[in-house]
């Protein structure tokens, strides 16, 4: 069509798949002792959260690659006799399931990419409706607690199932925060990114 620039214009998909290449890319580069001195400071200031203070189930996530280590966190979370919940990818469905764990060293597994998760034979699922709090992975984030997720749209499809909504937090290091992400309609946001220099909330 003359005129028409559609063709020079990213599509989201495009951008988004791009951003998330490059944001991969520097957290991966990340000396680990400085992911290791990174999460430590985001986690203390985590557990300093009132929503995660008040909050009786806690879905977390267990570490893959090198994302914001969550071992301290669930340490404090089990410590404090908080139930802990972790997810289950159910590809079939496209869906994560929600499972209580009460021992990570003995009850979970290889899953679908290799992400240690819940073993459904000796872990009972949970309904959604019973989180008070979720730790909540992604790759991207902006200031406006908008979420890049990694591509799947597991953890969207989950938040739009939350009712009532619980409270959603992202923990990630200060290079994930971008001021742009191409948005779409589906991509659900989250209420606050923590990383080890600041804070977001949603407004």
């Amino acid at each position: 069509m003359p005129g028409s620039t559609s063709s020079r214009v990213p599509a989201p998909s495009a951008e988004k798949s791009e951003l998330r290449k490059r944001i991969i890319a520097a957290r991966d580069a990340l000396d680990p002792a400085v992911r290791r001195e990174a999460s430590a400071r985001i986690t203390a200031r985590l557990l300093t959260l009132a929503a995660y203070r008040d909050a009786r189930t806690v879905m977390a996530y267990v570490t893959f690659g090198a994302e914001f280590d969550t071992g301290a966190f669930i340490a404090d979370l089990r410590a404090r006799g908080k139930a802990l919940v972790l997810p289950r990818v159910d590809r079939a469905a496209r869906a994560l399931k929600l499972h209580a764990v009460r021992d990570p060293e003995r009850e979970l597994a290889p899953g679908v990419w290799g992400i240690r998760e819940p073993r459904p034979d000796v872990c009972a699922e949970v309904a959604p409706a019973a989180v008070d709090f979720v730790l909540v992975p992604g790759v991207a984030f902006t200031p406006r607690c908008e979420r890049l997720g990694y591509g799947g749209g597991f953890y969207d499809r989950l938040i739009r199932g939350f009712a009532p909504r619980p409270s959603l937090v992202v923990a990630a290091y200060s290079l994930q925060v971008v001021q742009e992400i191409p948005m779409t309609p589906s991509d659900e946001l989250v209420d606050r990114v923590v990383t080890e220099d600041a804070e977001y909330a949603r407004a």
